[in-house]
């Protein structure tokens, strides 16, 4: 214990961190700071108080609380931790004003015939994070054949869009309606029967959602460049990643056969959905509207003049 005559009054330590006063006393008897007392009880400390108080006041400027900072002066985490925390906290916060911001504004914008409902719309979706996680439930929900989690986490990459930290209003209907059809049971239901067909047709869901991939990045380009459906070698990609688990080769009665076995991916909610990915996303080129592409292009070749509708 430091000798009283080397001990600094609290006024003095308040003149030397630029804490007021009571601020000081309040520190003291939270246990942030120790002080001593002198024969007359006055509050006296050592010359450390300096730093460590002074550590406090510029922890404090930075919005920390006080069990963030005892954790700091107890040499339990560091600065660069807590810091690092306080930070991560203060972006999830920020992206939950965003998101309520944009959805106020994108009300506000609605005209007067379409606020209720738009009002509706969104008031069912709180924020991104959690519309993005009921996308996700939706996607496994409708998935019979057993896939890794790998594979499930790089067809959620392409059909669940991750929320902008700034969405514009625009984007937060988008994801409001993406919500909304998850809800729909009736299009469930048919990606269900279709996935269950699948599993009895396909003999490698893997290997099938592989070569569909590679078709829809063959597709990019062109869907990127605005080029209509039509017939090429993205579409050859996308039937053989077909033929080669159905047990089939590519021919006109496959292709006709596969367009009705689409029938759930072609229904006009799908493509919306689709839609509406590319939308919230903000990137009109998605594996999505890739996808929808192929399956336009194949129903031209099999029924011309009758994709896109």
């Amino acid at each position: 214990m430091p000798l009283l005559d080397e001990t600094l009054g609290i006024g003095e330590l308040a003149r030397l961190t630029g804490v007021p006063v009571r601020t000081v006393r309040f520190y003291c008897d939270e246990g942030i700071v120790d002080s001593v007392r002198s024969t007359g009880g006055h509050r006296r400390f050592d010359r450390a108080a300096v730093e460590r108080l002074g550590l406090v006041r510029r922890l404090r400027g930075l919005g920390l609380g006080l069990p963030a900072v005892r954790q700091v002066l107890a040499g339990e985490r560091s600065v660069a931790e807590v810091v690092a925390a306080e930070r991560a906290a203060l972006d999830v916060r920020l992206a939950d004003l965003s998101w309520r911001r944009a959805s106020l504004r994108a009300v506000e914008e609605a005209g007067p015939a379409d606020r209720a409902a738009r009002l509706a719309l969104l008031a069912d979706v709180q924020d991104g994070g959690a519309a993005r996680d009921a996308l996700i439930d939706f996607w496994r929900r409708t998935m019979v054949a057993p896939v890794s989690e790998a594979m499930l986490a790089a067809f959620v990459t392409t059909a669940v869009p991750d929320p902008p930290a700034d969405p514009t209003p625009s984007q937060v209907v988008a994801f409001a309606e993406l919500f909304a059809l998850a809800g729909d049971r009736e299009l469930t239901r048919g990606l269900l029967a279709m996935a269950r067909a699948n599993a009895e047709l396909v003999a490698d869901e893997a290997e099938l959602l592989n070569g569909i991939g590679e078709a829809c990045a063959l597709a990019q380009p062109v869907v990127r460049a605005g080029t209509p459906p039509r017939a090429g070698p993205e579409l050859d990609r996308f039937v053989a990643a077909h033929a080669s688990v159905r047990a089939g080769g590519d021919t006109p009665r496959f292709r006709r056969r596969l367009l009705a076995h689409l029938a759930a991916d072609r229904d006009p909610r799908m493509r919306r959905y689709w839609r509406l990915v590319a939308e919230a996303g903000g990137d009109p080129a998605t594996i999505g509207a890739s996808h929808l592409w192929l399956t336009d292009a194949l129903e031209r070749t099999v029924r011309p003049g009758g994709a896109g509708r």
